[in-house]
């Protein structure tokens, strides 16, 4: 493992103690002054389209998302290229066909929007066990990257120092969800976004200025030091191993696109636009962000295969999460100057940052979830500054055992785990919103088989791919019980995801469907153009601000 100079370690620690202290007070500034139901949800729909749209793209690009990216664009070219231009894609997918029905039906949480068109307490209940299922795997990956991270850039090995890393920054998220509430993070989102673009246009620079600005010459160094030849700048290489590598490509960029999209800590940010105009605005935003990320981290990523070479990211970490790492530690040369030290100080404190920021928007998403959607909807709901409260327990009841599973897992391969959740948000929570948003056939029996046909398909797929056993960078590296010859379950399980709600629509009484086909009708106006409905026509109250 290539070691960082103790110079740079000891500025990372003083920055990281900085951060943390600076976030935490932005958190206590920013959170609600009193418990106040819609500004701990919201943050009462004021935040500006720019800065919602980079606390969107903050919650969607994760610390997985830089690492794991990063590192398959550094070990297998094209097929990391793709990757990374699959997650603006996927964002896309969500400006154009999403967001505005989702801002228009969802009040606080994913089960408003889907409560919107299915009433009823299961739907409900259902929504948020299936929230749970698909951010817990992704909460994992980012506190056990956490220990992983530290102990890289400050040189410590010890098992202790790292469970004691992913302790401290789980108490820290867990502080930020319960304290700053929806403004509090997303500040602490829009701080991560600046620090994370602006450190990696520096570091593409100089990648860039390495190769007399020709990134024709970046890929070839990059195809000579790859270890593969040409085949790193043509598709394949990712899945060459596979019994089925373009189908399995295919499946994984479908798994992404449909998935990324879909989380619900991502879209619990629709519901923060004052309007129509705002929420649109916002994701402009958003995928601009998202896209000029996509370029830096490409040229980074690259960058170190070409400057360091496979071996070097392999001996470092066989799946190649150091890359983005490596690449800036090499862009600044071998030895590392005060200026340079404090610039590569700045790359390592936004990924720091990253891992802060992700967690506490998916803790805040769950506990919006549990709170909302199950404790507030039962037969004496509290009332709202009690929700409030229950809110911030909430946030303790789910980070608490997050913290302590990501302490058994933090020595195995966490690609299974941001891999599942990602199938998740495309075989469950995809289906779910197409049908509850456009089909006006759909019933709550198909949304309900939807939702929980997805998640079984994703639960049993699973354990059988090469990235949980039988393989050398597998999760389980000494067992074989793989049996699934894909990487990802979406290849079967987003169409089982569709099926089961199709089936389970088919199978209900012609005058469900029929009472549904009504309800859809008055509730259309709300879903496609924002109009307010009366009162006892919807299950959730009303969601102010006007239409598009």
């Amino acid at each position: 493992m290539t070691e960082f100079d103790g110079s740079a370690q000891s500025w990372s620690l003083v920055a990281f103690c900085a951060v943390v202290t600076v976030t935490l007070l932005l958190c206590v500034m920013t959170g609600p002054d009193r418990d106040d139901l819609a500004e701990f949800y919201t943050g009462y729909r004021t935040m500006s389209p720019l800065r919602n749209g980079l606390a969107i793209a903050g919650d969607y690009i994760s610390a997985a998302t830089v690492l794991t990216i990063g590192g398959v664009i550094a070990l297998c070219g094209y097929d990391g290229v793709v990757l990374a231009l699959s997650m603006t894609l996927s964002l896309m997918l969500l400006m154009f066909l999403l967001a505005e029905p989702l801002r228009n039906t969802g009040r606080f949480t994913l089960g408003d929007a889907l409560s919107r068109r299915m009433p009823g307490r299961s739907v409900r209940i259902t929504t948020c066990a299936v929230t749970l299922i698909a951010l817990l795997p992704m909460m994992l990956v980012q506190l056990a990257s956490t220990g992983q991270l530290l102990a890289y850039i400050l040189g410590f090995t010890g098992s202790t120092m790292k469970t004691g890393c992913v302790v401290g920054v789980g108490a820290l998220m867990i502080a930020y969800a319960a304290i700053g509430g929806m403004k509090g993070t997303a500040l602490i989102q829009l701080l991560k976004m600046v620090m994370l673009l602006g450190s990696g246009a520096v570091v593409a620079v100089l990648v860039l200025r390495a190769f007399d600005w020709d990134p024709g010459a970046l890929f070839t160094a990059a195809a000579e030091h790859s270890g593969a030849g040409q085949a790193y700048l043509r598709p394949g290489l990712q899945f060459a191993a596979g019994e089925h590598p373009r189908l399995d490509m295919i499946s994984t960029q479908l798994t992404i696109v449909l998935g990324a999209a879909c989380l619900p800590h991502v879209t619990m940010r629709m519901y923060t636009a004052g309007s129509a105009r705002q929420v649109r605005r916002s994701m402009s935003w958003a995928v601009t962000a998202v896209a000029v990320f996509a370029v830096v981290i490409t040229v980074v990523a690259v960058g170190a295969t070409a400057l360091v070479g496979r071996e070097g990211l392999a001996a470092a970490d066989p799946r190649g999460n150091t890359a983005y790492l490596l690449g800036s530690r090499a862009a600044f040369g071998a030895h590392l100057s005060r200026p340079e030290t404090l610039l590569f100080t700045s790359v390592t404190t936004a990924l720091f940052l990253t891992l802060l920021a992700s967690v506490a928007g998916m803790i805040l998403a769950c506990a919006n979830s549990l709170a909302h959607d199950v404790f507030a909807t039962r037969s004496k709901p509290p009332g709202p500054q009690r929700e409030t409260m229950l809110a911030r327990v909430c946030a303790l009841v789910v980070g608490v055992p997050a913290i302590l599973l990501a302490t058994l897992v933090q020595d195995r391969s966490l690609q299974p785990l941001a891999t599942a959740s990602f199938c998740v948000g495309a075989s469950a929570l995809a289906p779910a919103l197409v049908y509850a948003l456009f089909w006006r056939r759909c019933t709550r029996a198909g949304l309900l088989c939807t939702l929980i046909g997805g998640t079984l398909a994703v639960l049993v797929l699973m354990p059988g791919t090469s990235l949980v056993s039988g393989s050398p960078t597998a999760a389980f590296p000494g067992l074989d019980f793989h049996w699934f010859p894909f990487t990802t379950t979406g290849v079967a399980s987003i169409p089982a995801g569709f099926l089961c709600g199709w089936v389970g629509t088919m199978l209900s009484g012609r005058s469900r469907k029929d009472r549904q086909r009504r309800l859809y009708d008055r509730v259309e106006p709300r879903i496609l153009a924002g109009a307010a409905l009366p009162r006892s026509r919807a299950d959730a109250p009303p969601v102010t601000g006007g239409g598009g």
